[in-house]
């Protein structure tokens, strides 16, 4: 017995055609669409202080609009987490939306993870629910199960749960089912989007992925047969490690053992995974607290040819005195400049400025006015890409932990009724799993100095002020030198960033895989921009670009 589901939202802005792709794609039996980040919850919350009816996904409406009388045909149950904020607005939306297209849908969704007003100060405060929310409304015959924040991995426990009749003790089964959803949850992210080695297929416009879940909690990852990208034990790893941390992967159903999953190709597009043990999940929920933190504005000189450091040096000192009453002021000098370059843009560096501040004067007219003025009266060459603006709010993120009794789970029904949902009983506190044995180093030989990409491939993303970069092994020679020459003291070294922070290796040798997590490179989380590169999507690009001596047997 078999179950088949879909993804058709890796967040909310992905590909708006995706859940009609899905749908007549090939045959399946739930779509899910993930819409929430981190950053999301923070928008959402933004919304709902101008519209109090506002707070869900709205994406998610226009999609379903084109598509909901094909799932009704071809009985597919759609379960998402596009009710964000406000999942009984979304739910009722829906119905909306059904009536008028004259279709008979049953739609309900789940409630309980709003905590906001347990936490004043937050413009948004909830609990990630698991699955057994969705399951109870499936149960009760739902088409459509609307939620707010769920672990993104509850859509896919949820229906199984539901589907095979698991309870909340059948740990190994629903760790499975933990693990081909977080293989699903960002879409076109197994399927070759965003992969280290895109070049080995066709990544222009990759299809969605499916899950086929068997009753023991194994499955298979692969995608409609026709559509673009590919499914391989490398897409498949890559989306493993995406922002996790150790060995163990802790949700409210259960706790996964990342350790213990086993990959194999099981023919073109399609990749096994087996084994997957579970645990009790830990005794607290993870809640997600956005807040207001403040205002920002941010302005870029471009600086050209001669002398760059000596201009960068200039503005700093003119801007000075404007800038003194600012919490925070930071300047990056990027060197993208070349001498003797064919290009004026190739021949420019940039310079940027980001302010911030709890008052909205002090990073706005102030910073706006002092830049535009030095416009006659700067450097040689002075422009910026952009005027400054008047400063823009920015959110920060924090998590928090609170018992499960401390959610009023809830299923509601499309006929009003209301299930309650009982909290996890069995539950265990979450510690780190002892290191595993390494595996034999290479036998010693002739060294190259090259990019670590050559022999390793690997995915970086956020969580909170954190960052994890996950770094794999094609081969197993290469795991060899990896498991050794890769440890937390060599990736401080070649992450500069990193050096003054806390860095944790956690090694799977099951995945050939190495996940690094270092705490703090992201300052306040996302929507706060504390860098660059405010979500560390690019970090393991940048790692895999460091050189290294590689053994040359590798190359």
């Amino acid at each position: 017995m078999t179950l088949r589901i879909g993804n058709a939202s890796g967040f909310y802005g992905d590909r708006f055609d995706a859940l009609r792709e899905m749908l007549t794609g090939g045959e399946l039996d739930v779509l899910t669409g993930d819409y929430l980040a981190e950053l999301t919850m923070l928008i959402l919350g933004r919304d709902r202080l101008k519209d109090p009816t506002a707070g869900y996904a709205r994406t998610f409406l226009r999609q379903l609009e084109d598509c909901l009388g094909l799932a009704r045909e071809r009985g597919v149950r759609i379960v998402t987490n596009a009710g964000g904020l406000n999942p009984a607005g979304l739910a009722d939306a829906v119905r909306a939306l059904a009536d008028r297209l004259g279709i008979p849908v049953r739609v309900a969704h789940v409630e309980g993870d709003d905590l906001t007003a347990a936490h004043p100060g937050s413009l948004a405060a909830h609990a990630y629910l698991g699955g057994f929310g969705i399951a109870a409304c499936l149960r009760e015959g739902a088409d459509v199960v609307v939620t707010g924040r769920v672990t993104d991995a509850a859509l896919v426990t949820g229906p199984a749960a539901a589907h095979f009749g698991w309870q909340p003790g059948d740990h190994d089964r629903l760790a499975g089912a933990v693990v081909a959803g977080h293989v699903l949850e960002c879409g076109a992210q197994a399927t070759g989007g965003n992969y280290a080695f895109f070049r080995d297929g066709d990544v222009r416009r990759p299809g969605f992925p499916l899950a086929e879940l068997h009753e023991d909690g194994g499955c298979v990852i692969t995608k409609h047969p026709g559509t673009g990208g590919f499914v391989d034990v490398g897409t498949v790893t890559a989306q493993l490690l995406y922002e996790t941390q150790g060995a163990r992967y802790a949700g409210p159903d259960v706790t996964a053992r990342l350790d213990t999953v086993r990959l194999t190709q099981d023919g073109p597009d399609r990749v096994r995974i087996e084994g997957v043990r579970g645990e009790a999940p830990p005794p607290t929920l993870k809640v997600g607290l956005s807040k207001l933190g403040g205002y920002r504005n941010e302005v870029v000189f471009v600086l050209t040819g001669l002398d760059i450091e000596a201009k960068a040096a200039l503005v700093r000192e003119q801007l000075e005195p404007a800038l003194g009453k600012a919490a925070d002021v930071r300047f990056e000098l990027v060197r993208t400049d070349r001498p003797d370059a064919p290009s004026e843009e190739t021949a420019s560096a940039l310079l940027r400025l980001v302010v911030r501040d709890p008052d909205q004067e002090v990073v706005g007219r102030a910073l706006s006015g002092a830049a535009v003025e030095l416009a006659l009266a700067s450097y040689p060459g002075f422009h910026v890409l952009a005027p400054p603006g008047k400063g823009s709010p920015y959110g920060v993120f924090e998590d928090v932990y609170v018992p499960h009794g401390a959610v009023d789970h809830v299923a509601v029904l499309d006929d009003g009724r209301r299930i309650s949902v009982p909290p996890a009983h069995d539950t265990a506190v979450l510690e780190e799993v002892p290191e595993p044995p390494l595996p034999e180093p290479l036998p010693p030989g002739p060294t190259r100095h090259a990019p670590l990409g050559l022999v390793a491939g690997a995915r970086s993303g956020d969580k909170g002020g954190d960052a994890n970069v996950g770094v794999w092994a094609r081969s197993d020679d290469a795991w060899r030198w990896l498991a050794h020459g890769l440890t937390a003291d060599r990736f401080r070294e070649l992450i500069p960033e990193s050096r003054g922070l806390k860095v944790t290796r956690h090694v799977l040798p099951d995945l050939r895989a190495l996940n690094f997590v270092v705490e703090g490179i992201l300052g306040a989380g996302v929507a706060a921009q504390h860098r660059f590169d405010p979500q560390a999507k690019a970090l393991g690009e940048w790692l895999r670009s460091r050189h290294l001596d590689l053994p040359e047997a590798l190359l």
